[in-house]
């Protein structure tokens, strides 16, 4: 027993490098915000009433709860019956449309939204198909309003409300719809009362991670919205700028946080652990409505006691139905995905002095424009640098810290990943001034240093959860076997431990490296005046002038998530290999 509680303590303590980063760069200074947003030591609530005394700021948080809820439901109303569809494909073509929806949500989320300031511009795609047409005679004014808004983050956000869809419905057993059908149930019944349940916790871990980080949105609604469609997070950022307010900054950024913890602690979502039974929660939440559903449904027994004599023990298929209204819509979905990106990289290839769609000739002229311009290659030397020290650091704490956590106790395991995780839970803006304030203390504000420590904790996050859902399916018997073997705990990790985990450490690195290459807030408000990474060149360029030259670079952006891809799958492909080679003397010998 004693020894037991000595591995559990020291299985622990390979969290501390990770909690220790995130206490000093993170936890400690957003404390010191709430302090300062009360006004301690005097502790009041002025700043608070300020703000909602103001029918201004009241306008402002509602503007932002309404577009994060609008940008949720048309994800969840798009995203839903694609995932469904995808799920619903052959494992060689679901493959490729999971592929296909991984590659824009991998994508610099800044290029995407450069994608569609081209296209829905004066000068824009559109509006010049319509003018050579002549159906227009002026631009239409498609570009800063609210409609712009929620296209760019419908169009950032959808692969996020997909993507745990899909993994929730590929662990659902089709089987079970098959034996409602069998029992007489008809498609739409069949669908609604047991295939929908089961997929509720994908609907809801989605529209969660959709809603909260469209709270936190800065860069979309600044590009594509018009000044009337300020959200929360660009008023504090414009507190930041204009009189850096602590304490109207603090209570801000809490409200702003306090709404993103209420809808998580209403909603249940524990990122540390499994949601429960979907359909207990559907059934207890809404008992009036449970009621009067089924008193509409007893309303059509006598109907459905015919037909389910009629239907009884034949399965049925309905997908030829469906089949080519699913075709439809998936391709849509793809081309509202994929199409931005390629417009952006054909208008790179543009011969002419503008940016036009399609272009009047080809040439590689903004690339050469890029690779001579002194600032731009310092912008992309210091954003390589700075993520690779990212990934380094990220990489190594986040592994330390999720092997620790696999081996620690439920309970401990799910207070600390909750921890651990909170950097990407919380809204973007409010971990960026918390980050500033850190570094401030340090006086690490505009260094490189800094921007490292900054993007770290994000991308430390990212690391724990890929690596933890890695060694959640780890057989650890493996490792007492090697322990047998006189290994030592060591030994052991390095030799058995590090290579059966180690395509999840180079996904976490992969998300870490395009974490930190991507990030514009955060470098935003710690970078100060002194560093350019990619990214902020980028904005000022998009903010202040439209330069061809930043369709160049954001066709770069777009090419370097399928080369993570490509590299990922040689890795993979490669341990398989191993795995295989490794395996055929130990079967021949049985």
């Amino acid at each position: 027993m004693l020894t037991l509680q000595k591995l559990t303590r020291a299985s622990v303590g390979l969290t501390l490098p990770a909690l220790c980063l995130l206490l000093l760069v993170f936890a400690i200074p957003i404390v010191q915000l709430f302090f300062n947003s009360i006004n301690a030591p005097a502790f009041s609530l002025v700043n608070y009433l300020t703000f909602f005394v103001r029918p201004a700021n009241v306008r402002v948080l509602i503007q932002t709860l309404e577009v994060s809820i609008a940008a949720t439901v048309i994800c969840a109303l798009i995203g839903y019956p694609t995932a469904y569809l995808i799920t619903a494909a052959s494992k060689q073509v679901r493959t490729v449309l999971v592929i296909l929806v991984l590659i824009p949500y991998l994508t610099s989320s800044l290029a995407r939204t450069y994608a569609w300031v081209m296209i829905l511009g004066d000068r824009g795609l559109i509006n010049n198909l319509l003018l050579d047409l002549g159906v227009i005679t002026s631009p239409l004014p498609l570009i800063y309003n609210r409609m712009a808004m929620y296209i760019g983050m419908v169009h950032i956000m959808l692969p996020i409300m997909i993507l745990p869809l899909v993994s929730v419905m590929l662990g659902i057993d089709k089987s079970q719809v098959a034996a409602a059908r069998s029992m007489g149930a008809r498609p739409f019944s069949a669908f609604w009362r047991v295939f929908f349940p089961l997929s509720l916790p994908g609907l809801r871990s989605g529209a969660l991670l959709v809603f909260i980080l469209s709270l936190g949105f800065y860069i979309t609604p600044a590009a594509l919205g018009g000044l009337r469609d300020v959200m929360l997070s660009t008023f504090i950022a414009a507190e930041v700028q204009s009189s850096f307010n602590l304490g109207r900054i603090g209570a801000a950024s809490f409200i702003l946080l306090a709404i993103a913890m209420t809808v998580l602690a209403v909603l249940r979502l524990n990122p540390a652990g499994p949601q429960g039974n979907a359909a207990s929660v559907r059934r207890n939440r809404f008992p009036a409505a449970g009621a009067l559903a089924r008193h509409l449904i007893e309303l059509g027994t006598v109907g459905r006691a015919r037909r389910w004599k009629t239907h009884l023990y034949r399965a049925g298929d309905a997908t030829r139905v469906w089949r080519y209204p699913g075709i439809t819509l998936v391709i849509f979905t793809l081309l509202f995905l994929l199409f931005p990106g390629v417009v952006v990289i054909i208008v790179s290839f543009s011969a002419g002095t503008q940016l036009e769609f399609p272009p009047s000739g080809f040439s590689l002229q903004w690339y050469r424009s890029f690779f001579a311009d002194p600032s731009w290659n310092r912008a992309a030397l210091s954003s390589f640098e700075i993520a690779i020290s990212v990934t380094i650091i990220s990489t190594i704490l986040g592994t330390l810290a999720a092997y620790g956590l696999s081996r620690s106790t439920p309970m401990l395991r799910n207070v600390l990943t909750l921890i651990l995780l909170a950097p990407i839970t919380f809204p973007v803006i409010v971990v960026g001034i918390a980050a500033y304030l850190g570094l401030v203390s340090f006086g690490l504000v505009g260094s490189k240093t800094g921007i490292v420590l900054a993007h770290s904790i994000g991308a430390m996050s990212y690391v724990v959860a890929v690596v933890a859902a890695t060694l959640t399916n780890f057989d650890t018997s493996l490792e007492q076997a090697a322990k047998s073997m006189r290994a030592g705990p060591f030994r052991t990790f390095m030799r058995v431990t590090l290579p059966l985990i180690r395509p999840g450490i180079l996904g976490g690195a992969v998300f870490a490296f395009l974490h930190s290459f991507d990030e514009v807030v955060i470098s935003l408000l710690v970078s100060g005046l002194s560093i350019r990474t990619l990214p902020l060149k980028m904005w000022e360029n998009i903010r202040h002038e439209i330069d061809p030259t930043v369709a160049a670079v954001a066709s770069l952006l777009m090419l370097l998530p399928v080369l993570w891809l490509v590299a990922m799958y040689f890795v993979w492909w490669r341990s398989r290999s191993r795995m295989q080679a490794a395996s055929a003397p130990t079967l021949a010998a049985v």
